[in-house]
C-alpha cells in the first residue's frame, strides 16, 4: 500500500494529511497560525517563512505519527496553499520577502498603475482572469518603491505552495493553478506572461519554470529522512480541492467552504473572461480547463470568531445542534460580512448584525449562528448566478466540501438556499485529497486521471432541497442585498470602516 502526504498552507492554519492509494485519510495534523501585519505598513499581511517553515515540518512529522506509518511508507509528497501569497528569493534562492493572500498594502501602486497605464488592468485581465486587487504586480511595484534594496536582490518568484516544495527539494518551479493567481499569467497558454511586467517597468526575468500539477519535481532532501519518495507539483487550494471532489470535466460545479468560501465552475481554458470583470477566472489543475470563481470573504474565519467570542466554549457541532431549533430566516437577523463578488471594484461593508432583537429567546447565540450559516449560502447563490450568466453553465448538482460541509445543518441550508441537490464527499479535506490523487497518478498507481478519481473520490451524503424553504430564502436574499448596499453607503460616507477593501479603492 502506498501512502501520500499533502501539505496544505491555508489562510487560518497549516495542516498535513496522509492518504493511502484508495483515497482513505489515515492521518492528519493541523496548527492554527496567524499572518501579522508589518509595522508601519497599513493593510499588510506578512508571511514569516522562517517561523512558518518550522510549523510545516511539525505538521509533516506529526501527520505521519497520526497515520501510524513510517517515513519509508510515504511514496509521494505534494503541497497546496492559499492563492495569491508570494515569495521572493535572491540569487542564492534565499527567501527575502513574502506576503500572505489578502495582503493589501499596495493601494497607492494600484492607483498609480490605473492612472498611468490607462486600460492596462482590463488588458491584463483578458489574458489572466485577474485584477490588480490581490495580484503580484502592484505588490512588487510597492517593493520597488518602498524596499528598493530587496527589490534589486529579487531573482525568483513563487507562490506559497511552490515554496513548500522548494524547501523540501531545493528546486524552484511553479504550476499554473496557483501561479495564475499572481495575475502575471496566461490562462490559455498556461505560462508566465512576462510582457506584463515589462510593460509596467518591472523585472521580467524572475520567473522559474512552469510544471503542470502532478508532474514530479524531485526527491526530498536526505535530511528529511524519506526513502523512495517523490515530491509532486500540487496546486492552489481551491483548484486542487475541486479535483479532490472529482471535478475534472467542463461544467462541473462546487462550493468549497473553508476560511474563505469559493464557488467554482469548470470552463475551457480558451474562454475569455467576462468584459465587466465581475468574476475571477483561474487555471484549473486539470490541463485544458479554467475555473470561473466567486469568492465569499472570511466565511470560515467569521464563524471561528463567532465561536470564540460568543460560543461560550461550545464546539461547532454543539452550536449547530442549538441552531437546528431556530426557524428558517433566523428571526430576520441579517449578517453583514462578505459581499457578493464584484471583482472589478471589490470592497466590503463594516462587519455587523442587523435587525437584532432584545428578546433573548429570539436573538441569542443559536439564532445568530444560524444566520451566519444562511448568509454564507446566500452569498454563494448570488456568486453562482453571476458565473452562470457569464459561462452559461447550469448544473442541478453542487458538490459541497471543506470544513463547513462537516455541518449537517449547514449542508442542508446550502441545498435549500440554492434549490439544488448538494452532494458531500466522504473526505472533507478535498484539497489534500486532490494532492493525493496527483501523487497516485504521478507514481503510476492508476492509468489515467479519471481512473484515479473513480477510485479515490467517494461521496457520503446527498441533501435534497426543501423548495418551500428555498422560496423563503429568496425573500431573505433580497433583504440582504438591499441592506448590504445601504451599509456600503455608510463606508462611502466615512461613517463605518470596511471589513476589507481592495488596494487602490
Amino acid at each position: 500500500m502506498k501512502y501520500f502526504i499533502t501539505i496544505d498552507a491555508g489562510t487560518g492554519s497549516i495542516r498535513a494529511v496522509v492518504f493511502n492509494e484508495l483515497g482513505e485519510q489515515k492521518g492528519v495534523y493541523q496548527i492554527e497560525w496567524e499572518h501579522l501585519s508589518e509595522e508601519g505598513v497599513a493593510n499588510s499581511m506578512n508571511f514569516d517563512c522562517e517561523k512558518n517553515w518550522e510549523l510545516v515540518k511539525e505538521c509533516l512529522e506529526n501527520s505521519i505519527l497520526d497515520a501510524g506509518v513510517k517515513k519509508s511508507d510515504i511514496s509521494a509528497i505534494t503541497s497546496s496553499s492559499m492563492r495569491e501569497g508570494i515569495v521572493l528569493y535572491d540569487e542564492n534562492k534565499k527567501e527575502i520577502w513574502a506576503v500572505a493572500n489578502v495582503d493589501a498594502r499596495a493601494g497607492d501602486e494600484v492607483k498609480f498603475l490605473k492612472e498611468n497605464f490607462v486600460g492596462v488592468e482590463e488588458e491584463f485581465y483578458k489574458t489572466s482572469g485577474q485584477t490588480f486587487a490581490l495580484g503580484a504586480i502592484p505588490r512588487i511595484l510597492w517593493l520597488k518603491n518602498n524596499r528598493p534594496k530587496i527589490y534589486e536582490k529579487a531573482r525568483y518568484i513563487t507562490m506559497l505552495s511552490d515554496w513548500i516544495l522548494f524547501k523540501l527539494t531545493g528546486k524552484l518551479a511553479v504550476e499554473p493553478s496557483n501561479a495564475g493567481t499572481s495575475g502575471i499569467f496566461s490562462l490559455e497558454k498556461r505560462e508566465w506572461d512576462k510582457a506584463q511586467m515589462k510593460k509596467v517597468g518591472l523585472k521580467d526575468d524572475i520567473f522559474p519554470p512552469v510544471l503542470e500539477s502532478g508532474e514530479v519535481l524531485a526527491e526530498p532532501k536526505k535530511e528529511f529522512g524519506f526513502s523512495k519518495c517523490k515530491v509532486v507539483m500540487g496546486g492552489g487550494d481551491v483548484q486542487l480541492g475541486t479535483l479532490g471532489l472529482g471535478l475534472t470535466k467542463e461544467g462541473d460545479i462546487a462550493i468549497l467552504g473553508g476560511s474563505f468560501w469559493q464557488q467554482v465552475v469548470n470552463i475551457p481554458s480558451s474562454t475569455t473572461p467576462p468584459k465587466d470583470m465581475s468574476i475571477r477566472v483561474n487555471p484549473h489543475v486539470v490541463s485544458g480547463l479554467s475555473q470561473a470563481e466567486g469568492i465569499t470573504f472570511f466565511s470560515g474565519l467569521v464563524m471561528r470568531w463567532f465561536r470564540d467570542a460568543f460560543g461560550c466554549g461550545k464546539s461547532y457541532s454543539e452550536l449547530e445542534e442549538m441552531a437546528k431549533s431556530v426557524p428558517v430566516g433566523s428571526y430576520g437577523i441579517i449578517p453583514v460580512f462578505s459581499d457578493s463578488m464584484k471583482y472589478g471594484k471589490w470592497y466590503h461593508a463594516s462587519p455587523s448584525f442587523l435587525n437584532l432583537s432584545i428578546d433573548p429567546s429570539v436573538c441569542n447565540t443559536a439564532s445568530m449562528f444560524r444566520s451566519l450559516e444562511e448568509n454564507a449560502a446566500i452569498v454563494s447563490a448570488i456568486n453562482l448566478e453571476k458565473i452562470e450568466k457569464f459561462s452559461s453553465v447550469k448544473n442541478d448538482k453542487i458538490i459541497f466540501a471543506g470544513g463547513s460541509s462537516k455541518g449537517e445543518l449547514w449542508s442542508q441550508i446550502v441545498a435549500d438556499v440554492l434549490g439544488k441537490e448538494v452532494v458531500v464527499p466522504v473526505v472533507k479535506e478535498a484539497t489534500s485529497l486532490g494532492g493525493a490523487i496527483y501523487c497516485a497518478l504521478a507514481l503510476g498507481v492508476y492509468e489515467s486521471l479519471d481512473d484515479t478519481v473513480k477510485v479515490m473520490v467517494k461521496y457520503e451524503k446527498t441533501y435534497k432541497p426543501n423548495m418551500a424553504y428555498h422560496d423563503k430564502y429568496k425573500e431573505l436574499r433580497e433583504k440582504f442585498e438591499k441592506a448590504y448596499q445601504k451599509q456600503l453607503e455608510l463606508v462611502d460616507e466615512g461613517v463605518t470602516t470596511s471589513m476589507w477593501k481592495a488596494p487602490g479603492l
